[in-house]
């Protein structure tokens, strides 16, 4: 994923913490903020595993997110992971994904069409 997509600053990621709204699934949660521009960001705790372990699992969130960078909407989006997301393999991690941006994007599609 290309740098000027990734959210790095702390203030942001507290931002997102705050403000976002959250989807989550087995192994991974989604938190969803408002914002002009597009950037991800992902978090990978100490209860995850070693650096090794947290490196590999951002690794892979990266590239799960990578194919759908063009049709999410602008937005400030940081990817939790959970424990479980060490154990989990590539694909099961890739349709959580998928799953939690669909989800997102429907609920953020129903705030919408609330009067």
């Amino acid at each position: 994923m290309e740098r000027r997509y990734r959210l790095q600053k702390n203030s942001a990621f507290q931002y997102v913490y705050r403000r976002g709204k959250s989807v989550s699934s087995r192994d991974l949660v989604l938190l969803v903020a408002k914002s002009r521009e597009k950037r991800v960001g992902f978090s990978v705790s100490k209860k995850v595993g070693g650096a090794v372990t947290r490196n590999k699992v951002k690794r892979r969130l990266r590239e799960c997110f990578r194919p759908h960078l063009g049709d999410v909407k602008n937005g400030l989006y940081v990817v939790i992971a959970r424990p479980s997301a060490a154990t989990a393999t590539f694909q099961s991690l890739q349709k959580q994904m998928d799953s939690l941006l669909l989800k997102q994007s429907a609920q953020s599609g129903m705030e919408g069409n609330r009067a």
